[in-house]
């Protein structure tokens, strides 16, 4: 009787302890842009220009944002003159310090005035490359939000943009399933959008597991390329039975 029950025991227990995927296991699938961000105002300025809208496309290093910048411009030529005339004070300093005319002291005071002007011209040119925003890479406009002639503060978003040419797929899968589940390994997602399969293939594994759900985060890909696919869609995706 003892043998018999645990003969039935074992019996049950096979297929979970293969960990195979059940034809009724539905396993829901997000697509995500593999690159998203939000662009945000370094400076407190009025927007110039705005050279994308909504869904628009864009290319790497693109011009997105300009800002006025007529406040700051101004400022970089106050501070390139008077780098000038430090310059030229130090230099007449130099020949004097020769002919003995000046101290040593004085010919360091004005090294020091030179190279603080020059600190000022560097400090003031970078503050004016924050007053164009360029595309960090290719994709499009998820979501404006600020328009032309706004006056922003710093950190204000301006838009959200992604990289939808590298859509990945996240996935939540029983724990059990890394026994079987690789790197490579191919499946399907049904877009419930488009109500269509598309392939695709295992990019990476999670590195923990959930104790509680005894699940684990996965991401894949779509191979191929399909322009109708956008970051957001979801839909369920289908693993090959396993045999083991």
């Amino acid at each position: 009787m003892g043998k018999a029950w645990f003969l039935l025991v074992g019996l049950a227990l096979a297929p979970i302890l293969r960990a195979e995927p059940a034809a009724d296991t539905e396993i829901r699938a997000q697509l995500t842009a593999r690159n998203a961000t939000t662009l945000s105002a370094e400076l407190a300025a009025v927007i110039k220009e705005l050279t994308v809208r909504d869904g628009e496309r864009f290319k790497k290093g693109q011009l997105l944002v300009a800002f006025d910048c007529s406040i700051q411009q101004a400022q970089l030529e106050k501070a390139r003159a008077t780098a000038q005339g430090a310059a030229k004070t130090y230099e007449v300093d130099q020949r004097l310090a020769k002919l003995e005319s000046i101290s040593v002291l004085e010919v360091d005071v004005a090294a020091a005035k030179l190279g603080e002007a020059k600190a000022d011209v560097a400090l003031t040119q970078a503050g004016l490359e924050k007053c164009k925003i360029a595309a960090p890479f290719d994709g499009r406009v998820a979501e404006l939000k600020a328009q032309r002639h706004q006056h922003l503060k710093v950190g204000d978003p301006i838009m959200d943009v992604l990289d939808d040419g590298q859509l990945e797929v996240k996935l939540i899968v029983p724990s059990p399933w890394l026994r079987w589940l690789k790197s490579g390994q191919a499946f399907s997602v049904h877009i419930d959008e488009l109500d269509r399969d598309y392939p695709a293939e295992v990019a990476t594994l999670g590195a923990r597991i959930d104790p509680v759900s005894q699940t684990v985060a996965i991401l894949g890909r779509i191979t191929g390329k399909h322009a109708e696919l956008l970051a957001g869609m979801s839909g369920r995706a289908a693993f090959p039975n396993q045999t083991h």
